[in-house]
């Protein structure tokens, strides 16, 4: 008899199992939901030596006082621990949990593959009667191909994408494999992207890319799709998992089934709605995925040299990347069918439910105000069509127009010819491309041609007024400037001007044409940059901003002294250090 709340519960009654991993991110799940259930005696086996429960865990910190749970110390490798805690319990459930081992493969085989091992012949051994292994989607992943709605008929891929994901599959076939041996029935379950309360994989990565600035390019097009499942649905299939082979279903025992949400969309959409919640800035520049690929490789071969860092590390970069340019969507009609499963939480709670778990590592401010926030970059450029170009907001846009200025610049300094020259040949060019396209019919193997309106040769009033108050605006900064210069009384405008004129002198008496295509690259590559790190560039300039004015402030105070008195501006440090134009007048007289 098991007493808990006051009440007795006989032990016909109740059912009781093993959650290997149950202090792991699903097993976690599982427990409470066992618990939950209230015909579950359940005992929780994990490598760490005490359970550690968390201030939300009180329903098992209840179940461990009333005999309804109990935890042991379990190392996989070790027989006599997994013995102790299989022997008398007729159903083990089985989440593994390896995001921490080291990148070192002989350790991981042991601990992944060797650990299955001795629990699969415990289990025979002391005649349990159901094995449920938590799997993964990504057992039948490579990262060369595309999945959309796979079914249980895909085939362990030739080449993993992981050192993980190998080792799963292999685990997996040795657990189908060992079905109906000395009474044990088993079967595997294959969740996809698993995410949730605890999440200790996906969630937390997405938060650090954000915290770089990263997370606001989008990898490829962004079409992709992908499914997600919520932790506490994987929990609620392994519990229908095992109530099929309970009924002894011969569709269930020894098979495999994916697990979803059952509500595919696309990767970016799903983190844009884990960065919104957060605070965070959602994905809005695209990033051609050759570039990530290279980089990523790139990263590959610097630990291969280094050998050091963890599984967690190099699987979760790998991992979001093929998530990033990869569809993959997988069909649940079997698991809907055979085990009874549909998700208990929707996908737009799941995500609720998630973010809220992750609250502390919100911003501060809402995303509302960080989305109507201008970047430096964006404010420098005047917020306008240029800002947008030069900070790759649309990459299409942005690669045309840096086609068309490459185009112009070689039409006009690279090919030879003088400047009224290259005009009239691009403005011939111009007027016979027109006429040619004007010559063409409506109408050509049903494609229809459009034609061009003469409205698009106008220039509306208001155009014209702000290219002229553009022009004005651009020449009353330099009057003002040689205003200033001629009046002789800012010291330090003179000097930025003089340094700017011989810099100028330099570049152009070497090369004009390569300083102005060097300038184009730069415009188009130097502002995205200071997006990006504008904190840490403001911080340089600061610095040099502030020696540049040390050494002014030495250089003013070294002048003649009648040259200091034809520039007033200049005698500011002097004034500073207690010094006053009276001051001086009086000592000279």
């Amino acid at each position: 008899m098991v007493k808990q709340n006051g009440s007795n519960y006989d032990d016909h009654q109740l059912k009781s199992c093993l959650v290997i991993g149950g202090r792991g991110f699903i097993g976690r799940s599982l427990v409470e939901r066992l618990l939950k259930l209230g015909n579950w005696i359940v005992r929780v086996a994990d490598s760490t030596p005490s359970p550690q429960l968390l201030p939300s865990e009180s329903l098992l910190s209840q179940a461990f006082s009333s005999g309804r749970a109990s935890y042991f110390h379990v190392d996989a490798l070790n027989k006599t621990q997994i013995i102790e805690a299989i022997e008398g319990v007729p159903v083990v459930f089985f989440t593994d949990s390896s995001g921490s081992l080291p990148c070192d493969f002989c350790f991981c085989y042991k601990t992944i593959v060797q650990g299955a091992k001795n629990i699969v012949n415990a289990c025979q051994e002391y005649k349990v009667k159901r094995l449920i292994y938590n799997s993964s989607a990504d057992v039948v992943i490579d990262s060369t191909r595309d999945i959309l709605n796979g079914d249980e008929s895909l085939p362990y891929p030739d080449q993993f994408q992981n050192m993980v994901s190998d080792l799963k599959a292999q685990v997996e076939a040795l657990i189908l494999s060992s079905n109906d041996i000395d009474g044990l029935l088993t079967c595997a379950l294959r969740p996809c992207n698993v995410f949730g309360p605890g999440d200790e994989k996906l969630i937390p990565l997405l938060v650090n890319v954000a915290n770089s600035g990263w997370a606001k390019f989008i990898i490829g097009s962004g079409a992709n799709q992908s499914d997600f499942t919520y932790v506490d649905n994987v929990a609620h299939a392994l519990i229908c998992a095992e109530e099929s082979l309970d009924s002894q279903m011969v569709s269930v025992s020894g098979k495999a089934f994916f697990v979803t949400n059952l509500e595919p969309m696309k990767f970016w959409e799903f983190v844009s709605l884990v960065l919104d919640g957060l605070g965070y800035q959602r994905p809005i520049v695209n990033v051609p995925a050759w570039v990530v690929q290279y980089i990523l490789l790139l990263m590959k071969l610097i630990r291969m040299k280094l050998n050091s860092g963890k599984i967690e590390d190099s699987v979760s970069v790998h991992y979001v990347a093929n998530l990033a340019t990869r569809t993959r969507t997988f069909s649940c009609s079997s698991s809907r069918k055979h085990i009874g499963y549909s998700p208990v939480v929707s996908l737009e709670e799941g995500v609720a439910l998630t973010v809220e778990s992750f609250s502390h590592f919100a911003r501060d401010l809402p995303f509302s105000n960080k989305c109507n926030e201008q970047s430096k970059a964006n404010k420098l450029l005047g917020g306008g069509k240029v800002a947008d170009i030069l900070l790759w907001r649309d990459e299409k846009k942005t690669f045309t127009c840096f086609l068309l200025l490459v185009l112009l610049y070689y039409w006009f300094l690279l090919t030879g010819r003088t400047f009224i020259s290259s005009a009239a040949n691009l403005l011939l060019l111009i007027i016979s491309v027109l006429s040619g396209y004007h010559m063409l019919p409506t109408n050509i193997y049903g494609f229809s041609i459009p034609r061009v309106s003469s409205s698009c040769f106008e220039i509306s009033e208001v155009d014209m007024r702000e290219s002229f108050l553009t022009m004005a605006s651009l020449w009353n900064s330099p009057s003002h400037v040689t205003r200033l210069l001629a009046q002789g009384r800012d010291w330090s405008t003179f000097l930025k001007v003089s340094a700017f004129l011989y810099f100028f002198k330099l570049i152009a008496s070497h090369s004009l044409i390569k300083a102005i295509g060097l300038g184009l690259v730069l415009a188009f590559t130097l502002f995205f940059v200071y997006e990006q790190y504008d904190e840490e560039i403001d911080g340089i300039v600061k610095i040099v901003s502030s020696r540049a004015r040390k050494a002014t402030s030495l250089m003013v105070r070294k002048l003649p002294m009648p040259l200091t008195f034809i520039l007033p501006e200049c005698s500011k440090p002097l004034k500073e250090k207690g010094s006053s134009q009276h001051t001086l007048l009086d000592s000279r007289q």
